[in-house]
């Protein structure tokens, strides 16, 4: 299941042919709906030669300028062994995540010296990521130590090694370093007793490991964890001895498409592109049967058959996936008082109504039922995950909405929830309180949105939502939230710069930076933390470096809200000008006009693109705006002073 990506459909018969005449069109400029065309090509399984030839159509994409829709990252490749294989799998799996990935590789057996002289390759190169490869083997962790103290020094040895070359390439590395787990080795050497045995290299790999783990749970790198990727396909399968004596290759060649793909969707994952809802057809998908025909009582489901059991655990996995802030949507073709009666009425059902934030249940096409969730949402309909057991209707679905991820499921309904954990849609680099209210967040925006729909009055609208928009300074319990929104969004980002979360400390402590926090709250319940703002505090003026929002609360007025802080801080600092700048991006089109909106006037327009804008404080007036401010980050003399 994994090593052959059979969550992904088969490739085109003429995929070759296709790539070709895709990269013929690009390089003549005659190329339309790139970004669609690219993904229904790459959403498949393709194997090491069709992703080299994917990395040729992402190559050509680059190089002609033709990224939109795609986020580029340029990887640096580092570490033990031959990496130099793994290049092409990693760029032509990134296309399917959205990715425009070029690679940079370290030069061979090397690492240390790349990491720690300034003037190499990898330090020029302008890096957006790193990812770090160790192999035990090079580590020095795959021959047993004599004492507990011995496999200690080992442990703290070879993890000084990994810590040192991240360390070195940081200052040059704009986003975030990926560090990979190390694979234990197959050969045992007591047997079951090597966990126990803390000199044995299984013991040792593993305490590495959890060194490692500890390592990102400080959010300093970015997990991968491929001693968990070897382990689910295999040790035997993972490791091969005749790739490694001949050409230093840590896996066999086999594990190429499954490997770069985990990587394809760390670095899309870190990009803020890792899906936010999974939409679940009802009749053979959540239960057994067709609730129109067989009515509750008749569908299959629940304790004492295998396939009662099985869709049973497809509702766990969904009410788990919930449970971690992922938006649970219903699209189904069926009358709605009928799909909803299971929800309401089956004894056995674990997901209730009330786990669903929309529920579409139609005879509409499911393709539109998508669109219309994603709309309600307020998100785009690449963040949507579809799980649905026709091939019919995933095959329409994935015609139409090629952005939308469509698993292909076996016949039997055990494998669901395998499959859908396989493909790594949902894949996460954090994790914090914030995320796990996600999905509660989305599904009070829904009903925001139709309570928003049933009223003409929009100002009245927004004072009846009883809103408190919080204003705070950043610090240690903010922090990591603050740095996920900064490293994800995409859309309301006005220059979607990207700052790590050690970055972000280091912000909060310089007296010239000005960080701030907003937060929104209203008579359908909290919506975290949805704003960051970032301006640099000179004597004539505050440039805002970065401003970015959540898209849930558009048209909620909070832009409003932050600008008549910054103004009120600004002021009180006696600056009386406020700079801003937009930067444009493939997804940031919906801000280019952010500051004209807001009063500023546009006073240039540089070379590169996007704009300059820029507010006279002496002529601006603080609004009457739908909501309760509470601003904690004015200290009590800019209170004062303003």
């Amino acid at each position: 299941m994994l090593t052959n990506l059979s969550w992904l459909p088969t490739p085109a018969s003429d995929f070759r042919q296709q790539v070709r005449a895709l990269r013929g069109e690009i390089s003549a400029g005659a190329a339309s709906d790139l970004s669609e065309r690219v993904a229904t090509l790459t959403t498949a399984r393709l194997d090491e030669a069709q992703l080299a030839q994917a990395a040729k159509l992402a190559a050509e994409l680059g190089g002609a300028g033709a990224s939109a829709g795609f986020s580029a990252a340029r990887l640096g490749l580092i570490g033990d062994g031959t990496l130099s294989l793994a290049a092409q799998a990693i760029i032509g799996s990134g296309l399917r995540h959205g990715l425009l990935i070029e690679v940079v590789e370290g030069a061979y057996s090397s690492a240390v010296q790349e990491a720690v002289d300034r003037t190499s390759a990898l330090h020029q190169a302008g890096l957006d990521f790193v990812l770090l490869s160790g192999d035990a083997r090079l580590l020095g962790l795959d021959e047993a130590a004599a004492s507990a103290d011995a496999a200690s020094a080992k442990v703290e040895s070879a993890f000084a090694r990994l810590k040192l070359i991240a360390e070195g390439l940081r200052p040059s590395v704009a986003s975030s370093i990926l560090v990979q787990t190390v694979a234990p080795l197959f050969e045992p050497l007591f047997g079951s007793y090597d966990r126990l045995e803390p000199g044995s290299s299984y013991s040792m790999i593993s305490a590495l490991n959890a060194r490692i783990a500890d390592w990102a749970r400080d959010g300093q790198v970015v997990l991968v964890d491929v001693a968990r990727l070897a382990g689910s396909v295999g040790i035997e399968n993972w490791d091969d001895p005749r790739h490694w004596h001949a050409s230093k290759l840590s896996f066999a060649p086999a594990m190429l498409p499954v490997y770069a793909d985990v990587v394809a969707r760390t670095i899309a994952a870190v990009r803020g592109r890792s899906k936010k809802c999974l939409v679940l057809d009802l009749d053979n998908t959540l239960w057994g049967g067709v609730i129109g025909d067989d009515g509750v009582e008749g569908i299959v489901l629940g304790q004492g058959s295998a396939v009662g059991e099985a869709f049973l655990a497809v509702q766990r996995m969904a009410r788990e996936l919930r449970g971690r802030g992922v938006v649970l949507a219903v699209c189904s073709k069926n009358e709605d008082d009928a799909a909803r009666k299971p929800f309401r009425e089956h004894p056995d059902m674990l997901l209730r109504e009330d786990d669903i934030a929309v529920f579409q249940a139609n005879w509409t096409d499911k393709a539109a039922n998508l669109r219309a969730i994603a709309k309600t949402l307020n998100i785009g309909v690449d963040a949507l995950v579809f799980l649905d057991d026709n091939p019919a209707e995933r095959a329409q679905v994935r015609r139409e909405l090629p952005l939308t991820a469509v698993p292909e499921l076996p016949d039997d309904p055990a494998f669901y929830p395998r499959i859908l954990a396989a493909a790594g849609y949902f894949e996460a680099v954090s994790f914090s309180q914030e995320d796990r209210e996600r999905a509660a967040y989305y599904q009070a925006n829904a009903e925001r949105a139709a309570a928003l729909a049933a009223t003409d009055d929009i100002d009245g609208y927004l004072r009846s939502l009883d809103m408190v928009c919080e204003i705070g300074r950043v610090g240690p319990l903010t922090r990591p939230r603050v740095a996920q929104l900064i490293n994800k969004s995409n859309q309301f980002n006005l220059t979607t710069r990207r700052y790590s979360e050690q970055e972000v400390q280091a912000m909060e402590a310089d007296p010239a930076k000005h960080v701030i926090q907003v937060r929104l709250k209203d008579s359908f319940g909290d919506n975290g933390i949805i704003s960051v703002i970032i301006a640099d505090k000179a004597a004539q003026a505050w440039e805002i470096d970065t401003w970015l929002m959540s898209c849930r609360v558009l048209g909620r007025r909070v832009e409003e809200a932050v600008l008549a802080h910054l103004a009120k801080a600004a002021r009180a600092s006696d600056v009386a000008v406020l700079i801003g700048r937009y930067i444009p991006s493939a997804k940031n089109r919906m801000v280019a006009e952010h500051y004209r909106k807001l009063g500023f006037a546009e006073v240039e327009a540089p070379a590169e693109g996007g704009s300059v804008w820029r507010l006279d404080l002496g002529e601006y007036v603080s609004p009457d705006l739908p909501m309760r401010l509470h601003d904690d980050a004015l200290t009590a003399i800019e209170i004062q002073a303003a």
